[in-house]
């Protein structure tokens, strides 16, 4: 288990995370787990090393990312603070309008890049879809959970977001991403209209 943690609750934070390339770049230094220069970011991405400055200097300035240089001859690197060793993790803030708007929009930018890295999945050649290899997959449930159960969801779901938090080893050899959402739901019962229908609404 991942002892300690680089906690995220500023909403203005939480903000500059708001935005799919950045998380995509925070996830990357965090995988890598070594400073790496812009161009070397570029090729872990797939983008152009000129479209991740803007956000790497955003990202840099609200101290998300550590920018660094040896010498001046040597390119700038980037990764995250404590060289890469605490995962991030968001503290929910949801007593505040600022909080739950920042929560909002860094959720539908995080959909969003789960959304792009699935369609990507499905058009990789011989990507493992079943078994105990697989590396696709887009699931949804919605049930009724005891107290000892959703103890157990969080447990296992604590243990996942552990396991994609460690940085590069040689024995890790398969690049994937996880994205999920644990949500409440309030029960909703069934309204009788005055001619005695029900309406589900």
């Amino acid at each position: 288990m991942q002892d300690e943690y680089w906690q995220v609750d500023d909403p203005a934070l939480i903000e500059a995370l708001a935005s799919p390339i950045r998380q995509e770049i925070v996830d990357t230094l965090g995988a890598l787990g070594v400073p790496v220069s812009a161009a070397e970011l570029s090729l872990q991405l797939g983008r152009h090393v000129d479209g991740l400055y803007y956000h790497l200097k955003l990202l840099a300035k609200s101290g998300l990312v550590v920018e660094s240089m040896a010498d001046q001859d040597e390119a700038r690197r980037y990764a995250l603070p404590g060289a890469g060793t605490l995962a991030l993790r968001l503290a929910y803030r949801t007593d505040t309008e600022p909080g739950k708007h920042a929560l909002r929009k860094f959720a539908r930018a995080m959909l969003k890049v789960a959304q792009q890295d699935f369609d990507d999945g499905l058009d990789m050649p011989e990507v493992v879809t079943s078994g105990s290899a697989r590396q696709l997959w887009a699931a949804r449930n919605k049930a009724w959970l005891s107290k000892d159960e959703l103890a157990e969801a969080n447990t296992l779901l604590q243990r996942l977001c552990d396991l994609m938090s460690q940085p590069r080893t040689p024995e890790r050899t398969q690049l994937l991403s996880c994205a999920f959402v644990l949500a409440p739901h309030l029960a909703r019962t069934k309204r009788r209209g005055s001619d005695g229908s029900t309406d589900g609404g």
